[in-house]
């Protein structure tokens, strides 16, 4: 009898030792914040160890924002990356575990003068998805009154627009942008020069939650990860890309 419930107990041990699973959705390829289909990226890295800090593991979904923010209203995911509370979607948000560095980028043979947001309006603009509602009330009140604004559900395509002069200006975080210019150089000129005009500010990104337990272990565990210094030990692992 004692045997048997001293079996008994560590099956019981080993149960909660498990890891609870989280289906995060994260976006479609955008390096070297997220490699689609390969578990590894700046952001990835980040959400995916904060999660293992409180005994989550992350099993990520890739697909569009838009798919992504209606499959977390469906409840088909758990959390969704790269969000915050503007991004027109209900949902308990974390605290704040990356920032994006977002600019607008021309080719420099165009001679624009961006200083500010009104300045482009009567541009033609491809942008990230969900853009109009993640970078401010000013810019979605410009993107509304834009009938050349657009975002693309991929966002390499925002360097095939701009290298070949489809579009005036592209917005988009830099890091991603110059990543990008690698995938595409067999198929346009991105040994043209370019302008950047930094007229946001940097970015601050949340995960957006289903249910607010899990957003609070979720916070606790970015609070371990940044008091341990691994925060900063993955910050600095892509640094280089």
């Amino acid at each position: 009898m004692g045997s048997g419930w001293w079996w008994v107990g560590l099956l019981w041990l080993a149960s909660l030792a498990q890891a609870e699973t989280l289906h995060v959705g994260f976006g479609t390829h955008k390096p070297p914040y997220v490699f689609e289909g390969e578990p590894r990226g700046l952001e990835y890295d980040l959400v995916n160890q904060a999660a293992r800090q409180v005994g989550f593991e992350v099993d990520a979904y890739y697909a569009p924002m838009e798919r992504l923010h209606l499959m977390l209203r469906r409840g088909e995911i758990d959390a969704i990356a790269t969000t915050h509370e503007r991004s027109g979607v209900e949902a308990y948000y974390s605290d704040v575990y990356i920032h994006y560095h977002n600019a607008v980028v021309a080719l420099t043979r165009r001679g624009y003068r961006i200083e500010r947001i009104a300045d482009l309006e009567g541009h033609s603009i491809s942008a990230f998805q969900r853009a109009r509602w993640l970078l401010g009330e000013e810019f979605q009140r410009m993107a509304e009154r834009n009938p050349d604004y657009r975002e693309e559900a991929h966002q390499i395509n925002r360097n095939r627009l701009l290298y070949s002069g489809r579009v005036d200006v592209v917005v988009g975080d830099r890091r991603i942008i110059r990543y990008f210019d690698a995938e595409v150089a067999d198929q346009v000129d991105v040994t043209q020069p370019l302008t950047w005009y930094d007229i946001f500010a940097p970015t601050p990104y949340r995960l957006g939650f289903r249910l607010d337990a899990q957003r609070q272990r979720f916070n606790q565990g970015l609070r371990q990860l940044r008091e341990s210094g691994e925060y900063a030990v993955i910050t600095r692992r892509y640094q280089a890309d």
